[in-house]
């Protein structure tokens, strides 16, 4: 069963909220990806830091979210603020990882800004 299909039985959630959960899940999935491929890289040391952060907030976000917690809404903030700061540091290096994590942290980041507002 795919994730959208997952998300879909959980009738407490709305469209938005299950985009956002999905987002922050591939979020998740791109971020280790591009973390691991800068280990040893002297100058990716801050991308693979960051990279790193979003990993743990979006994955935290999309399990509040899921849960229905009270505390997702701020959340969402803090994570959308790491996504832009991680996309923005991918964008400086010329490597497929790092410009597809900015791409898929662009669509987190945006979702997360409206979970937030």
């Amino acid at each position: 069963m795919s994730l959208s299909e997952t998300l879909s039985k959980n009738e407490r959630l709305s469209d938005e909220q299950r985009e956002c959960i999905e987002n922050c899940t591939e979020a998740v999935e791109v971020t280790e990806w591009c973390a691991d491929e800068c280990l040893g890289s002297e100058e990716m040391e801050e991308c693979a830091r960051l990279c790193r952060d979003v990993a743990d907030i979006a994955s935290l976000h999309a399990r509040l979210m899921a849960r229905g917690s009270n505390y997702s809404t701020q959340l969402a903030q803090a994570c959308a603020g790491a996504c832009e700061e991680c996309a923005e540091e991918c964008r400086r290096h010329d490597a497929d990882h790092c410009q597809t994590c900015a791409e898929v942290l662009d669509d987190c980041a945006e979702t997360c800004r409206s979970m937030a507002a």
